[in-house]
């Protein structure tokens, strides 16, 4: 039976949810799954549906767009390189993200958001600031509940999504790639973000970190989410500890499960 790798010590788990992504059944449903939060990196996967439906976006390697003098630059030596969009997925690239929602606009990312479910579908961002197109979904107006991640994921590998048929083959291929001990593979995205202090600093101490995906194991497609936050600053971040943590324990959730 598979261990289940620790948090760190100070993190706490506020949802795990499983769901049959054929049926919709809840598998497991852990810790508050229904408050609404940001969904930080977690959004690149309906962005990708987004933008290969738009045409911006054409294949994994296509468009490769090179960094620019000031574009966010926080992920460091490797948010600083030609981006595509298997790059742009693995780093999480937040210029790349932004690129694209510019090209979206503010209409058109509502109303995709809108259809495919996620979340409350604000890309108003910060009262006042109109800055949506920026960070609409890093600590803003966009917030999305783990079950509604689930919803949206169970659609997506459904093909359920009010898109063009050639976009799903093509999200898959961008969405990154786990190993399990049990010898399935799952599919996922991390995300981090900080939550604002009453003063409207980022609190680094009490980020939340997601994680959220599909497994396919015995012919049968489950979606998860895991969602932390720390209640101090630790080292590495919330969404890859998220990730680590969920994948050392999925074999065992997944064995547990009825059929």
């Amino acid at each position: 039976m598979a261990t289940a790798m620790p948090l760190a010590a100070h993190a706490k788990t506020l949802c795990t949810v499983l769901a049959d992504a054929a049926s919709g059944k809840i598998l497991t449903e852990q810790g508050d799954c229904r408050t609404r939060v940001t969904p930080a990196s977690t959004f690149k996967i309906p962005l990708a549906a987004m933008g290969f439906d738009a045409g911006i976006l054409q294949d994994a390697h296509a468009p490769t767009l090179p960094f620019r003098a000031g574009y966010a630059d926080w992920g460091g030596d490797n948010w600083k390189q030609p981006t595509d969009p298997a790059r742009w997925m693995k780093y999480s690239v937040v210029w790349y993200s932004r690129v694209i929602t510019h090209q979206l606009g503010v209409k058109r990312l509502e109303k995709y958001a809108k259809d495919f479910g996620f979340g409350n579908a604000d890309f108003s961002g910060d009262p006042g600031q109109n800055n949506g197109l920026e960070r609409a979904w890093i600590i803003s107006s966009l917030k999305i509940s783990p079950l509604e991640q689930t919803a949206f994921l169970a659609r997506l590998v459904n093909r359920q999504l009010p898109v063009a048929p050639q976009v799903y083959d093509k999200v898959l291929q961008v969405v990154e790639s786990s190993g399990l001990s049990d010898g399935t593979r799952a599919q996922g995205k991390t995300g981090m973000a900080y939550p604002r202090k009453a003063d409207g600093s980022f609190d680094e101490a009490r980020a939340y970190g997601w994680f959220v995906g599909w497994v396919v194991k015995d012919g049968r497609t489950v979606v998860f989410a895991r969602l932390i936050q720390d209640d101090a600053k630790e080292a590495g971040t919330a969404g890859n500890r998220a990730r680590e943590a969920l994948l050392q324990e999925l074999p065992a959730l997944l064995a547990n499960q009825p059929r």
